[in-house]
């Protein structure tokens, strides 16, 4: 099977790669009907959207599927629809006039060809039709190759594409590790992979081999610090409700809360107060389940690994358990676990909170800034220069303040992580360009001075020169 994948690969590769060649640029009435074209088949495909998210998860809220893998990619589409003509056109640069005439220059934007996509599980649509939506505003070809973990997902993707586009603009090739680690291997015009830091770094080694541009999306330990003024239900139910959104498995959730110790209990009683309102919540459809029994068996040992050390673990729906066969498991506290559990050290990618204590704001960022450079980081903050002074002294992909994720929400704003949160943006004009060539051009004119970098110097170079350092 493995041997079949890859040769179906190589072939939608050399397609792709010839047809490039052979065609020129798309026009961007073109590539806007490329894009109109998606947005149309993600509403007309919206039942058959919602049955795979629910197969893969066992459990997906149907709604959640339409706000983010539906309407997330058509809204994006719509958006690069209306800016494309905007983004493409070539952007004037200053030309000194004393020096080069009438010489105009621009920086002009190409396509760069054949783009590689490496897709997760958590957001199958979202997260490979949504890069989708930049490669082809900026007029390239693409394979998609999706996440096994998420199969069922694989294959509508699979079957909407193959209706969608021909296959020598855009193509899904569908496989295991295998054919994920062999897709790594080919000589892209550009590479994405979204998903964690480990096999991003064996995509990004294996990419250099062939020179090939990589676009990183990994994940991290997004944090979220509650300034002692804004301790409130309102800044509870923004930390909480985006926690239980897909059960914690979003690469931007809030990966643990920075509370000021004398603030914790007041926290924790509003957190139980806010999610008491919204029960019972994890026997019902609006509790994504775990992708996986591998996944979830993760997700039980970090919280058996805090019982086992004594941390304090604290149920958000009392009474409610892990129900294996759904894999749905309830929002979990676990209140000032140490640096070494494995919910510390790792991504939780799950319905697990840590609730960290500080003694001094300063000392919150410091924290912070010990570890690696986090996708996301969120401040709770009535006072707005508290607010600045975070974003001012920590570093992140992105950032909010007193909510969480809108940024990764906004089609107008580049996504991307920082150091060893990833590299990169794709979305908004930022996606558009990094998947265009940005080509710098000049158009000579006339009553330049050119010919003084050409020898001999002792002529019009020396005149230059004398002229600028004032010699006789």
């Amino acid at each position: 099977m493995t041997a079949r994948a890859i040769a179906q690969l190589d072939n939608a590769f050399t397609r792709q790669r010839n047809a490039f060649r052979v065609a020129a640029a798309p026009t961007i009435e073109e590539r806007r009907e490329h894009l109109g074209a998606l947005a149309a088949a993600m509403l007309s495909n919206r039942k058959r959207i919602q049955d795979a998210l629910s197969d893969d998860f066992g459990v997906h809220p149907t709604q959640l599927t339409d706000l983010t893998e539906v309407l997330g990619v058509a809204g994006q589409a719509q958006y690069v629809i209306e800016n494309l003509a905007l983004w493409a056109a070539p952007q004037e640069r200053f030309v000194d006039p004393a020096t080069y005439g009438s010489a105009t220059a621009t920086m002009r934007y190409q396509p760069k060809g054949v783009v590689g996509v490496l897709a997760p599980w958590n957001f199958p649509f979202l997260l490979s039709l949504g890069p989708l939506v930049d490669i082809l505003a900026a007029g390239n070809r693409a394979i998609i190759k999706p996440s096994e973990l998420a199969p069922a997902s694989a294959e509508v993707l699979a079957e909407v594409v193959s209706e969608t586009f021909d296959a020598d603009r855009v193509a899904v090739t569908t496989g295991g590790v295998d054919v994920a680690q062999y897709f790594s291997s080919l000589p892209w015009d550009h590479l994405l992979y979204t998903g964690n830091a480990a096999v991003g770094r064996q995509v990004a080694v294996a990419a250099a081999q062939n020179l090939v541009p990589v676009t990183l999306e990994l994940g991290g330990k997004n944090p979220a610090i509650v300034h002692e003024d804004s301790i409130d239900i309102g800044t509870v139910s923004q930390i909480i409700g985006n926690k239980m959104t897909k059960s914690g498995q979003i690469c931007i959730s809030p990966d643990y809360c920075l509370v000021p110790r004398s603030g914790v209990a007041e926290f924790v009683e509003l957190a139980q107060t806010w999610v008491a309102e919204r029960m019972p919540y994890t026997s019902t459809t609006d509790c994504a389940g775990m992708v996986s029994a591998r996944h979830l068996d993760r997700i039980v040992a970090m919280l058996d690994e805090a019982r086992q050390h004594n941390v304090e673990v604290i149920s958000l729906e009392p009474g409610a358990d892990v129900n294996t066969r759904t894999r749905q498991v309830p929002l979990t506290l676990v209140i000032d676990p140490p640096d070494d559990l494995q919910l510390m050290t790792e991504e939780i990618f799950g319905p697990i909170l840590p609730v960290k204590t500080y003694q001094s704001l300063d000392g919150a960022i410091d924290y912070i800034n010990s570890k690696d450079r986090p996708l996301a980081l969120y401040i709770f903050a009535a006072d707005e220069g508290v607010a600045e002074h975070v974003l001012d002294t920590t570093s992140s992909g992105g950032a909010c303040v007193n909510t969480c994720a809108i940024q990764g929400v906004l089609p107008s704003l580049g996504f991307g992580g920082s150091g060893a949160s990833g590299f990169g943006r794709h979305r908004g004009v930022e996606g558009f360009r990094e998947f265009s060539i940005a080509r710098a051009t000049v158009i000579r004119g006339h009553g330049d001075l050119i010919e003084a970098f050409f020898p001999p110097y002792s002529g019009l170079a020396q005149q230059v020169v004398s002229t600028v350092f004032g010699e006789a």
